[in-house]
């Protein structure tokens, strides 16, 4: 099946959320539509934060991928996470992710980025193996969080 990958647009928002639902779902992650959807919103909205893709199969919006900016002295300046990326079942093993992921480093370099990151699951040996085919090394780090608000909630002044 022939399948493009495109900047998304305010128009994919209910599919990218029913999408992103979908991927914390099979994750085991909380999702919160409210707040996702507001994050979604702000992030689309100003490409300082990254930028958002959306996979299509005809008309049908079929996967996504997030990347959002930062910044680090380690890394002697901006870098990048790529936050999400999901591909519905059926069209995975079709090299959307392997798109995707050329995509998101040749948008990073011209954003001047100087790292791509990621993260995955432990126990996503498919996930991983795609990751390292694409240049990817695992590190001894583990991603640590401390929530400085409410998960999903307004921040307060």
């Amino acid at each position: 099946m022939k399948t493009s990958i495109r900047r998304a647009i305010p128009a994919d928002h209910p599919a990218l959320i029913e999408l992103m639902a979908r991927f914390y779902a099979e994750e085991g992650y909380t999702f919160k539509r409210q707040a996702t959807r507001r994050a979604l919103t702000q992030l689309m909205a100003d490409e300082r934060l990254g930028a958002v893709w959306a996979f299509r199969c005809r008309e049908e919006i079929v996967g996504y991928m997030v990347v959002a900016f930062g910044f680090s002295l380690e890394f002697k300046g901006r870098n990048a996470f790529v936050d999400e990326l999901f591909v519905l079942e059926a069209y995975r093993g079709q090299g959307l992710g392997s798109r995707a992921l050329r995509l998101a480093a040749s948008h990073c370099r011209r954003a001047g980025i100087a790292a791509l990151h990621l993260e995955i699951e432990d126990g996503n040996d498919q996930a991983e193996a795609l990751y390292t085919r694409k240049g990817f090394k695992l590190h001894s780090r583990r991603l640590m969080t401390r929530w400085l608000c409410k998960p999903g909630l307004e921040r307060s002044a």
